[in-house]
């Protein structure tokens, strides 16, 4: 690569959604004055009678959890999307808005409180991956849910209002803005290709310099993005080219939760703290046409930036311009594989 990159500004080119993000590697230099906060290091437990999420209590719309030894699934109590929304359009000009509908899930990873995926170790994992794989083939297969977008968020800083481990499903009757962006790329990219635009870019990744790849096993790589926003944002991908978590194998589906398992466990290392992150699927939509030009994968955006208290806000410029970082990936991709 051009060392140019590492000391002067320049922007990435992001192939999936379009965008460019900005990268100011000589910023990384500046001192900080800004706000550091106190680490909390309290040790949950492993069993919380105050806990909504927790196995056995009563959730705050007064239904009863029961005493699950695995994963939990349950219908949010404060879902995001309505089922039973009447339908509807406004068109007033330049005003417009319509109904929109959708499911939406809370997945308790575990029943013990205490742990975070980092925590877990492999097979309990694939309890969760699997899980993944049942509810989105069983959401999706509504001729009302045209896109099923699993998520978690980690952390208070990422607005988790629960620290029971667990993550969310918001499904809908459209296409999210961030999935219509990947859907167009690739989409292009595969009719005049006829191949993979992430398999491409990945295999341009292993084989060459190597230096933004964390992990690998024998069906995923784990690295850094090149066009990467978030300081340590980092993706989860197959090998081979996959529409959806549904065409994992058994094996594949234990080697998934294995980069799972490697890379929250880095990133707890990496400050040594609970890193908090928000992480999602983004895969192949559930409308019922061809697909075929979609590579699923699984996105983490991890806040920290210098320390467990430095936090990356996107404001100012970001909200105005553009996304900008101060570390490359390239060098956010060495300190994590250094901590392996």
């Amino acid at each position: 690569m051009d060392k140019h990159l590492e000391d002067y500004s320049h922007k990435r080119f992001n192939i999936l959604t379009g965008e460019w993000v900005l990268v100011s590697p000589h910023r990384s230099k500046r001192p900080w004055q800004g706000q550091n906060e106190a680490v909390n290091d309290e040790k949950r437990p492993e069993y919380d009678e105050s806990c909504y999420l927790c196995a056995g209590n009563k959730r705050i719309s007064g239904d009863l959890n029961p005493k699950y030894t695995g994963t939990y699934v349950f219908t949010n109590d404060f879902a995001a999307l309505q089922s039973d929304s009447p339908s509807f359009k406004v068109n007033d000009g330049l005003l417009q808005a319509e109904s929109e509908t959708g499911i939406c899930k809370v997945i308790c990873f575990s029943p013990d409180h205490s742990k975070s995926l980092a925590d877990m170790d492999v097979p309990g994992i694939t309890e969760v991956v699997k899980t993944w794989q049942r509810e989105y083939k069983e959401i999706g297969s509504k001729d009302e849910i045209k896109y099923v977008q699993i998520f978690e968020n980690k952390g208070a800083v990422m607005g988790c209002s629960n620290p029971h481990p667990h993550g969310q499903i918001w499904s809908q009757s459209s296409l999210p803005n961030e999935v219509s962006k990947k859907d167009t790329t690739q989409k292009t990219y595969f009719a005049d290709k006829k191949s993979s635009l992430l398999g491409d870019y990945l295999k341009q990744e292993l084989n060459g310099d190597r230096e933004r790849i964390i992990y690998e096993n024998d069906a995923f790589v784990v690295l850094i993005p090149f066009w990467a926003v978030w300081p340590f944002e980092a993706m989860i991908a197959p090998k081979n080219q996959q529409n959806s978590i549904l065409d994992m194998t058994e094996k594949e589906a234990e080697l998934y939760a294995d980069a799972i398992s490697v890379l929250t466990k880095v990133y707890d290392k990496l400050f040594n703290t609970s890193f908090p992150y928000s992480s999602g699927i983004h895969q192949a939509p559930t409308d019922g046409g061809d697909n075929g030009h979609w590579h699923w994968h699984m996105s983490f955006y991890p806040p920290l930036l210098r320390s467990a208290t430095v936090k990356k806000f996107m404001v100012g410029y970001e909200m105005f311009g553009t996304p900008q970082r101060d570390i490359t990936a390239e060098g956010a991709a060495q300190r994590l594989r250094d901590l392996l």
